[in-house]
């Protein structure tokens, strides 16, 4: 028969023991997390490689890299890259105009002019906004701004760079305001309150002292 003072000092091992079994299942569920997202990425990377090899047997890559036209579905078929990234980034371009300022503006407007109740609700609408799936901005840009476009006397055609370029400037504003509105919320109240001490306008706070503080973070936001 078990004496008390056994018992007594069973117990702290047993506790151990199932701490450290539960440890060892928790390590190896973990383990088990970062396998298979590794194990994702390589898949990836395979699916994309494998066909790129093949797919480049059959085409140069300097007729890939240099050419301008890209019509792989007619005879001959070409596979130019150059019109592709040309579009991407006249597309980009035409989005940092519209993201940047509009973007920078409702941030400063955020973090120094809104009330708190305003605040409130303008931040969530820019997350809403930010939850917009991609083929509804798509699908607007092609049946409501282009025709918009069309109507002010714009010369474009029914797919165009302008349309996508105005459209993902407006999609990418949630994030550069929200990110900019953080970054200018995070600027110490101090330098606020000494710049307003010497006598700095609302206007002059936010362009000379809470943006240049804040820099760093803007620009990540774009």
């Amino acid at each position: 028969m078990a004496t008390p003072e056994l018992t007594a000092g069973a117990e702290p091992r047993l506790r151990a023991e199932r701490r450290r079994i539960g440890e060892d299942v928790v390590k190896g569920v973990l383990a088990l997390c970062a396998l298979v997202s590794v194990a994702t990425t390589v898949g990836i990377v395979v699916a994309l490689f494998v066909p790129a090899i093949e797919f480049f047997r059959e085409v140069s890559i300097v007729d890939f890299l240099t050419g301008k036209n890209w019509s792989p579905l007619f005879e001959p078929a070409s596979f130019g890259v150059l019109p592709l990234v040309a579009g991407t980034l006249l597309v980009t371009a035409i989005a940092s105009l519209v993201a940047m300022p509009l973007g920078l503006g409702a941030a400063v407007y955020m973090s120094e002019y809104a009330s708190p109740r305003a605040r409130g609700i303008i931040k969530p609408a820019f997350e809403l906004l930010a939850g917009i799936p991609t083929i509804v901005f798509g699908y607007f840009a092609l049946t409501f701004v282009t025709p918009l476009l069309r109507d002010i006397g714009v010369p474009v055609d029914i797919f165009n760079t302008l349309s996508a370029g105005l459209v993902m400037g407006v999609m990418l504003l949630p994030t550069v305001a929200s990110l900019s509105e953080d970054a200018m919320g995070a600027v110490p109240r101090d330098l606020r309150d000494g710049a307003y001490a010497l006598g700095s306008t609302k206007v002059q706070v936010a362009t000379r002292i809470v943006v240049p503080a804040a820099v760093s973070g803007i620009v990540a936001s774009f």
